[in-house]
């Protein structure tokens, strides 16, 4: 029933209708196939009634997250839909309502479904937290913090709940697998609904359902990599052949680059614990000591203090006369001379620290990308092809550009992943992208009874020689000993079954 549309209305509203949950059930997602993409307001009533008004608290969450599958081409409009829902009384709702965000902003990076979720990772309901880790995830793939300053902190957040052993397993798992969502494809993937030139991703949203569907079974999270789609540009010409070819992308580096890597603490040597003194221990050392102090004072003779004799002339050291102590100008004057020695002299060494403190360079806007590069989607429209020789077949009309009758110019912009090149100089030789080589496959041994190729062609196999021969031929070869022995046939034996015992 996926994009039937009217169609499917018949279907949808016997399922609906009936009393069993699991059929209103399977008519909920069947209305979410139906109707995907399309935003029609007549499907998302449908929905926001089974979501406040079904008795089974499972038709009411998926009810509120069918509307990400409707929705998922307007993700702004979103957030005003689910925000009473967000906070309703029953948590699957509540749940419902933070999957939806994720399904319908996914990859975008929008803050006012950030804002949404961010207070519904501390909810009472362990199932909720998870469901905002996992949204939140969905919607911050590929985001740094250039992009949404708030992408730091939320890793930061899962990484802070995945090793807090307080924590609650539920919230664990979700942070954990929010965490490798964040990551996915080592960061070259993102999660789509749609393809690039705007048609429904049919793999990626059936795929999308079956992984709503991991609250059943947990498997069925492992089909969510059938949404992920790979951003990058990889040009081929019309012998399918990967050109070496730049174009050009109008931001800075930072913008679209790719988040921080994790820092990875080094383990720290675990200090020691100092040993618990008890009081009555101290006690007890305090009086041996007095004791021992009494002890000595007894047993100690008493002796005349000795008198010191006076120094004399004699006595006295000699002192040189340069070397008296410095006066207070004299030590203003090295201070001063100190403080250029270390700032650095006009025609010495300047300083390093003070080099260290002048301003950071600005990027520069614009910069140059191989063929096969990542580019993200949103960059799409910021990449342009200088060079002459190579252009891409098929562009797309961007959004901002669709107004003719003001006098604005539509600007094209490429599509992303494989894109079809034409050569306007077919002639001259052309520099190709090396590839990985494909490891040298060993070749197998001859069978038993089979002739090798010669050089001139392929022989035929010796008379009789088949298939099964050919194969147990193989075996042969790979069980042979070293000496050429061959294992013994084990010999015959009769088995005899506990019932034929019994006649």
């Amino acid at each position: 029933m996926l994009g039937r549309q009217e169609s499917a209305d018949k279907l949808i509203q016997g399922l609906l209708d009936d009393p069993q949950p699991a059929l209103r059930y399977s008519g909920v997602c069947t209305l979410a196939l139906a109707y995907c993409g399309t935003g029609s307001n007549k499907a998302v009533r449908k929905l926001l009634h089974a979501a406040v008004s079904d008795v089974s608290d499972d038709v009411r969450r998926m009810a509120v997250m069918s509307l990400g599958f409707i929705l998922f081409r307007k993700p702004s409009a979103v957030p005003r839909i689910v925000e009473l829902l967000s906070e309703s009384y029953n948590p699957h709702v509540r749940y419902g309502a933070a999957m939806c965000l994720g399904l319908a902003a996914a990859g975008t990076g929008l803050e006012e479904a950030i804002d949404i979720l961010e207070p519904m990772t501390k909810d009472s309901q362990d199932f909720v937290r998870q469901g905002a880790f996992l949204a939140s995830a969905l919607i911050m793939v590929q985001q740094n913090e250039a992009q949404n300053p708030k992408a730091g902190t939320i890793r930061k957040t899962l990484q802070k709940v995945v090793s807090d052993r307080h924590e609650e397993a539920m919230t664990k798992w979700g942070a954990s697998v929010s965490l490798g969502i964040l990551d996915a494809g080592g960061r070259n993937c993102t999660i789509s609904l749609q393809t690039q030139t705007g048609n429904l991703n049919m793999n990626g949203i059936v795929s999308a359902l079956i992984f709503t569907q991991y609250w059943y079974w947990f498997p069925f999270t492992l089909f969510l990599s059938g949404a992920m789609t790979p951003t990058a540009i990889i040009g081929v010409d019309q012998d399918l052949e990967v050109p070496s070819f730049k174009f050009h992308s109008a931001t800075r580096p930072s913008v679209f680059g790719y988040p921080p890597e994790q820092e990875v603490k080094t383990s720290e040597e675990p200090e020691k614990v100092k040993t618990a003194v008890l009081s009555t221990t101290a006690q007890a050392k305090r009086r041996k000591q007095a004791k021992e102090r009494q002890a000595r004072k007894g047993s100690m003779d008493i002796d005349h203090t000795p008198t010191t004799p006076k120094p004399t002339d004699d006595d006295k050291m000699d002192v040189d006369e340069d070397t008296q102590r410095p006066t207070k100008e004299e030590k203003a004057e090295e201070a001063v001379a100190d403080s250029k020695t270390e700032g650095g002299d006009k025609e010495g060494t300047p300083n390093p620290e003070g080099a260290s403190k002048k301003k950071v360079e600005k990027e520069k806007v614009g910069y140059e990308l191989e063929n096969m590069s990542r580019v993200l989607p949103a960059q799409l429209k910021y990449i342009s092809f200088p060079e002459e020789r190579y252009r891409p077949v098929k562009k797309v009309r961007s959004k901002s550009h669709r107004n003719l009758l003001i006098g604005l110019t539509i600007s094209e912009q490429p599509t992303g992943g494989v894109i079809l090149l034409t050569d306007s100089k077919p002639s001259e030789a052309k520099s190709l992208l090396e590839m990985r080589s494909k490891k040298a496959s060993t070749p197998a041994a001859p069978a038993t009874g089979v002739v090798p190729q010669s050089s001139q062609g392929i022989s035929a196999p010796a008379t009789g020689a088949g298939g099964a021969i050919a194969g147990a031929g193989v075996l042969t070869a790979v069980d042979e000993d070293d000496d050429g022995e061959e294992a013994e046939v084990p010999r015959e034996f009769d088995y005899q079954s506990d019932n034929e015992g019994d006649e």
